[in-house]
């Protein structure tokens, strides 16, 4: 459910949710949002199958009154309006099959991208052959099922932030691009994007890079350089069969649709779409990452000041849809169960966002337990109770249980 546009707000009403009809625009609940499918806090109604969706887990919602029809987002500018050609997406293996192949998959991307980034940082040219190789293998594995590569962007190493940054900003963009239909050939384009994107880095002194206090205004204008940093070095490693949009990338994805981004202060119409969907992921993973001066955010935390940006920082269109795809749960979060279990989600679900597959991983006394995947759909059937839902999503470690642990041995999964 995206947020349309709507005009002349006079103020919020009190419907039955018989009452509700397509292009209504709710803003509040009967109940609590995170009980419901619904990751936005206030939501145009866009087609039958929401009012059906709304009606399933209210009785009143509160309405915005207006004198005129909600319509539903237009097409910004500088997005491609969505083609009858464009492919549309299904896995094609589980997720479990995947994980077997994406976890060396991402390791060797790892490897091969932190030493990408070693070399340019000692004076070499960037290696954007080998980039591309890195790229094609992530493309691949997102196309079979996006879920299992997606879990890899949650592993983080402090201590090497920079490259995983990178290479998670690859994977995202990848998945979204995926999720927005472009074929197979832009999504190895926005993949080198993302893993390119911050390359100029390199030239950045290592003790203002990672410094931990805060940095002068002297020092905020030398990290800021890392844009014109990346083009310079982009540029001198292109050749005839380069694709040169990673250089345009480089140079800005932190500019901004209201003119205050950097380094050239462009508006909206001089900012291309794929800048405008690396700025987008670049901001997520950079925000629910720990970093040595900074906490990670919850991933709805993230998403949330993205949503508050839209328009201004980002493509309003780009940051609804990026939303809806990383949803309430991405894959790799650590959740507790109403009954006390402790799991990672595993699989998500397009139809009910919060009720995602999830390995437990911890019995209901935090003791380790034999790990199997629990599919919440099923609360829905009713062949799973209702104490198996989330009850909230808590941080790597807690409870003995870190994705690096699984990333290193392994998944050995068992289907409830």
């Amino acid at each position: 459910m995206n947020s349309g546009s709507m005009k002349s707000v006079r103020g919020r009403r009190k419907i039955h949710v018989s009452e509700l009809q397509v292009g209504m625009y709710v803003a509040e609940l009967d109940r609590d949002w995170l009980g419901t499918p619904f990751l936005l806090q206030g939501f145009t109604v866009q087609s039958r199958a929401d009012v059906e969706t709304v009606q399933k887990y209210c009785e009143h919602v509160w309405i915005e009154a207006t004198d005129v029809v909600f319509t539903s987002q237009p097409v910004r500018e500088g997005i491609k309006p969505a083609r009858q050609s464009q492919p549309r997406y299904v896995n094609k293996v589980s997720t479990a099959t995947e994980h077997r192949q994406a976890f060396g998959i991402h390791h060797q991307a790892r490897s091969i991208t932190k030493s990408l980034l070693d070399e340019v940082r000692l004076g070499a040219a960037v290696n954007t052959e080998q980039a591309r190789e890195t790229v094609s293998g992530c493309v691949q594995s997102i196309l079979r099922n996006a879920d299992a590569m997606l879990w890899m962007t949650r592993i983080r190493n402090e201590d090497e932030y920079t490259a995983e940054h990178c290479l998670n900003v690859c994977v995202l963009a990848i998945a979204f691009g995926r999720h927005l239909g472009m074929d197979e050939g832009d999504l190895h384009k926005i993949g080198l994007c993302g893993l390119l994107h911050d390359v100029g880095k390199m030239k950045i002194a290592p003790e203002v890079l990672n410094k931990r206090e805060k940095l002068t205004d002297k020092e905020f204008k030398m990290i800021k350089a890392h844009t014109v940093h990346g083009r310079n070095l982009l540029m001198a490693s292109s050749n005839k069969d380069s694709y040169l949009g990673m250089v345009d990338v480089a140079y800005s994805h932190h500019e901004r649709l209201d003119g205050t981004g950097y380094p050239r202060k462009l508006k909206a119409s001089g900012i291309s779409t794929f800048a405008r969907i690396i700025a987008i992921v670049d901001a997520y993973d950079a925000m629910t990452t720990k970093r040595c001066y900074e906490n990670a955010r919850p991933s709805t935390e993230a998403l949330k000041e993205i949503y508050r940006c839209r328009g201004t920082h980002f493509d309003e269109e780009l940051a609804e849809r990026f939303t809806e795809m990383v949803g309430l749960y991405p894959p790799g979060s650590i959740v507790e169960l109403r009954n006390g279990q402790v799991g990672i989600v595993f699989d998500t679900n397009q139809k009910y966002r919060h009720l995602p597959k999830v390995l437990v991983v911890r019995d209901e006394n935090k003791q380790p337990c034999p790990e199997r995947v629990v599919a919440l759909a099923d609360t829905e059937k009713g062949t799973l109770d209702k104490t198996h839902l989330i009850q909230r999503v808590i941080t790597d470690g807690t409870h003995g249980v870190t994705l690096q642990e699984y990333r290193e041995k392994g998944l050995q999964i068992s289907f409830n």
